[in-house]
């Protein structure tokens, strides 16, 4: 009778054991060997993707880097935990209670039969495959099919005319913009997994717009964001050689709203005034347009289009800059006041711009302004479980209600969390930010080597060389810390050029390359190493964060580290006002003063600010568990006080106040769901006003 338990323990003791083993086999595999004389480590296995690297050929002009196909790279760290968290809310099950997506017209149903279910699955697309996520998997398959499957015999893709929410959209004009997003949701898929059904779909449907375009010309929104289509045409004519893409793209230009010659000759030079909305004043039209004049570039080979986006970015940061990197739009473009709003979908779609503005023209200064956005503007918006967002966020975001407010023309819940503020398109389009911020880490150079284009803990596998495969596992807390640690595992020795990114900023960084020193590092650059890599090598690169004081509206001040800006921490009161949790509607009330001016030195800011790290915590991105904290001085402005919901007018510095200085605590901006980012700097005491 006692002996029967005694074998099935000594089984499951057994299993424990090897399990164990197995598990520190597979961690032994990802950390490289530091110890002089040892053994090298044991090679990673590259996870390539199916699909090739695809430079553009003749007569395009050459692009200087090439992402890589969708699933090359894979999140690590802090970064793979924010796309679980994305998966684990409104990304993972949007489509299973929203009406718009749940009977959407893209799978056969009757409700809204637009842009909201191909702009939810250009998120959900490289969300899936980038996590290996089987269940999401399964959702982009059951749209991806139905369009495949159902792609009329004269080309036509989508629901039919005149179905679902939007009855205008009667006419062929109408269905131009949703199919151009519905297009890169195809090619980020069919880089995913190759199926070789879509490059055909494609073909045919371009077919049927060249026919239909004299008689539907571009309207409205697809004749400002033109561009996103011609970025799926140059993709096809690179895989194809098909000149019929490239005669297509030339069509679609003619049709186009022209926005270098907006930006050349700029009227948007205030905020929109009610009533003279046009949609070039539209803000998220403008995020798209980041990236227009490059895009087509590629086409035209016109210099002055390779230039464009300098004189776009000199225009939006000089009338409607924030300090996050993007432009305010509430909804459409809003000055630089920072209590006014900037859009969820700006924010994406100018992370999208300059990804792929990176790739076409290689200048890392564009790396440093997505690293400001992403690690910025883009987690602030969201509920930190993602099961909420924002539809506009403020630098100065000190109450989040219901409530009329000094917004261009959105709605009075702009501002508020919650599952469809003022409108339904950033609840559709919010998912793409996080994955292609991911997918984009990475790219191809020319030289058959690697670029590092941003940071973040992460995986890259590809090919080098001369077919070579190699995986760099990059180990980092990233924009938290300073240090970034690359480990290169080539199947076998090869030698390959890497090229990293040193951001403006990090003036003094160092690079070195097991333990020797990189000469030359200069910040603002592309570094470039080339050498026969063996497996186990290791790159650590470090980049110096110091504090940094800039001016802003009303000679406000913000406080910068590396690509994080900092904000005041106020004490959140989450009220639940509508809807049924998790996805419910909240406001955010402060249960702590916010109306202060900060008593800095601006020339020499570490006199009067201690910077404190602790661990990043989970989520990565919350007040609780901020990595960062940065200790402050500031005294109270009494005049400072509410207008119509917001921070009233921000008080021109240096600001003459007479109350005691007290201690502040600032935290990274995207911890934030209320904040104060630009400050008024307080005048010296016993100043006179």
């Amino acid at each position: 009778m006692n002996k029967g338990p005694k074998p099935r323990l000594r089984i499951t003791t057994a299993r424990i054991l090897i399990f164990i083993l197995l598990a520190l086999s597979a961690i032994a595999a990802y950390i490289p060997c530091q110890s002089e004389g040892s053994a090298s480590p044991p090679a990673v296995k590259a996870a390539l993707s199916p699909t090739a690297v695809y430079w553009n050929r003749s007569p395009l002009y050459p692009n200087t880097f090439a992402p890589l196909p969708l699933g090359s790279i894979k999140p690590r760290g802090w970064l793979k935990r924010q796309l679980e968290i994305q998966a684990s809310g409104l990304s993972g099950h949007l489509d299973e209670f929203w009406p718009d997506l749940r009977d959407s017209g893209w799978i056969g149903g009757s409700g809204e039969s637009w842009e909201r279910g191909p702009y939810f699955l250009d998120g959900l697309v490289p969300l899936a495959y980038t996590l290996d996520d089987p269940r999401l998997i399964a959702k982009v398959k059951k749209w991806v099919e139905w369009t495949i499957q159902h792609q009329r015999a004269d080309g036509r893709i989508g629901a039919e005319l005149g179905r679902g929410q939007y009855r205008t959209v009667r006419q062929e004009s109408d269905t131009w913009w949703p199919n151009m997003i519905m297009l890169k949701v195809l090619t980020q898929y069919q880089e995913a997994t190759g199926d070789p059904r879509v490059i055909p779909l494609m073909e045919k449907y371009f077919d049927y717009q060249a026919k239909l375009l004299g008689q539907a010309p571009l309207r409205e929104w697809a004749e400002h964001r033109w561009a996103d289509e011609v970025l799926s045409l140059i993709w096809l004519y690179n895989r194809t050689g098909n000149a019929k893409a490239l005669e297509l793209a030339r069509a679609l230009h003619k049709q186009a709203f022209d926005w270098k010659a907006n930006f050349a000759d700029f009227k948007n030079t205030q905020k929109t005034v009610k009533g003279t909305e046009t949609l070039h004043s539209h803000g998220v039209n403008n995020a798209m347009a980041i990236k227009t004049s490059a895009v087509w570039w590629q086409v035209s080979g016109d210099p002055t289009d390779r230039q464009a986006i300098h004189q776009l970015y000199d225009r939006l940061d000089h009338y409607h800059g924030q300090v996050t990197g993007v432009h305010s739009c509430d909804e459409h473009l809003a000055g630089l006041d920072p209590t006014q709003g900037t859009e969820l979908c700006t924010v994406v779609e100018a992370m999208y711009s300059l990804e792929e503005s990176l790739a076409i023209l290689g200048e890392p200064a564009l790396g440093d302004r997505l690293e400001r956005i992403s690690f910025n503007a883009l987690p602030a918006p969201f509920k930190k479980d993602m099961w909420a967002h924002q539809y506009d966020q403020q630098a100065n975001q000190v109450l989040c209600s219901v409530l009329e407010r000094n917004w261009t023309d959105n709605g009075p819940d702009s501002n508020i969390f919650g599952l469809e503020p003022n409108f339904g398109c950033c609840t559709s389009n919010m998912h793409q930010g996080w994955p292609k911020f991911a997918s984009h880490l990475w790219m191809a150079t020319r030289e058959g080597g690697l670029v590092a284009i941003a940071y973040a803990p992460s995986q890259v596998s590809a090919k080098v060389a001369k077919g070579t495969e190699v995986t760099i596992v990059e180990d980092t807390d990233y924009p938290f810390r300073n240090r970034i640690r690359l480990t290169v595992y080539p199947a076998s020795p090869a030698k390959f050029p890497l090229r990293l990114r040193v951001p403006g900023w990090a003036e003094g960084a160092t690079i070195t390359v097991q333990g020797q020193s990189e000469p030359a590092v200069k910040a603002g650059s592309f570094h470039s190493i080339e050498r026969k890599w063996q497996s186990g090598d290791v790159i650590e690169l470090t980049f110096p964060m110091n504090l940094q004081v800039t001016r802003w509206y009303h000679d406000g001040v913000a406080i910068g580290r590396g690509p994080l800006i900092f904000s005041l921490a106020l004490g959140e009161d989450w009220r639940q006002v509508r809807g049924e949790a998790p996805h419910a509607d909240w406001e955010v009330h402060p249960t702590t003063p916010w109306n202060y001016a900060l008593v800095i030195n601006p020339e020499k800011p570490e006199q009067s600010l201690a910077v404190e790290e602790s661990a990043v915590g989970d989520p990565p991105f919350s007040p609780e568990s901020a990595p960062l904290r940065i200790r402050a001085k500031g005294r109270r402005v009494p005049e400072w006080t509410l207008v119509k919901g917001s921070a009233g007018p921000l008080p021109v510095s240096p600001v003459v106040t007479s109350e005691p200085e007290e201690d502040l605590t600032l935290i990274p901006y995207g911890c934030t769901s209320l904040r104060v980012t630009i400050f008024p700097q307080a005048a010296p005491v016993g100043a006179k006003p």
